[in-house]
């Protein structure tokens, strides 16, 4: 199935395999995040363009028990229709098509407000992490890695500030493959885990925020991770 939550899809994928696996119609879940931003971007747009990238990354989950390494310990979703218009595609969906007239010029491509989704984004990414925190009894200082949906550093940097967590605790890559909206999160853990960041047991906290507007985090233990040549 597809879940359509832009750069918070990988939190609520996550969120939805784990239901499934909790009420038992699944043992086992692939979640997939992939985007390919470059179909949407316009070429003429020297702003947004350069930021974004393609890419796309998976984690399996499996029915465990609570004690184990890797156990997604809480999670927490939320969304806000109201604010669908800051991060768009105009002649994306139904919407448009349902007017019965053609797209204007552009309507077709990827348009964000800036400014407000910085703003957004660093506010709900913050509240969502600390509510995470709060339902698994976490402080801020017990989280050893932050991995926030990699939307530019700034925004990473700001919610670490926000939170109280070093910003050296932040697991960062987007310097090297952009904005990858739904894939950026598990991109950044496969990145960290090949970089010796990620070691067993240490506390993980997922965040991000998205078009929508979507938000969500995610708490759990790191599991031991063994990498194939």
């Amino acid at each position: 199935m597809d879940v359509a939550a832009v750069c918070s899809g990988f939190i609520y994928a996550l969120a939805v395999g784990a239901g499934l696996i909790a009420t038992e119609q699944a043992t086992t879940v692939l979640v997939i995040g992939a985007e390919a931003y470059s179909t949407i971007l316009d070429p003429q747009d020297r702003t947004t363009r350069p930021i974004f990238g393609d890419g796309a990354g998976a984690v399996v989950l499996r029915a465990g028990h609570r004690s184990e390494p890797g156990a997604l310990l809480g999670m927490d979703l939320g969304s806000d229709g109201s604010g669908a218009d800051l991060i768009q595609v105009m002649a994306g969906g139904s919407r448009q098509r349902g007017t019965g007239r053609p797209p204007g010029p552009g309507d077709h491509y990827f348009r964000m407000r800036g400014r407000e989704v910085f703003q957004q984004a660093v506010f709900h990414m913050a509240d969502t992490s600390c509510r995470v925190l709060k339902k698994v009894g976490w402080q801020p200082e017990d989280v050893d890695w932050l991995v926030a949906h990699q939307a530019n550093v700034r925004i990473v940097h700001a919610v670490c500030a926000q939170m109280g967590i070093p910003a050296a605790r932040a697991v960062v890559n987007l310097d090297r493959v952009g904005n990858t909206s739904a894939a950026s999160i598990p991109l950044a853990l496969a990145d960290a885990v090949a970089r010796g960041q990620l070691r067993a047991d240490q506390r993980v906290l997922l965040t991000a925020f998205g078009g929508g507007l979507t938000w969500g985090a995610a708490a759990l233990h790191w599991p031991q991770v063994h990498l194939t040549p």
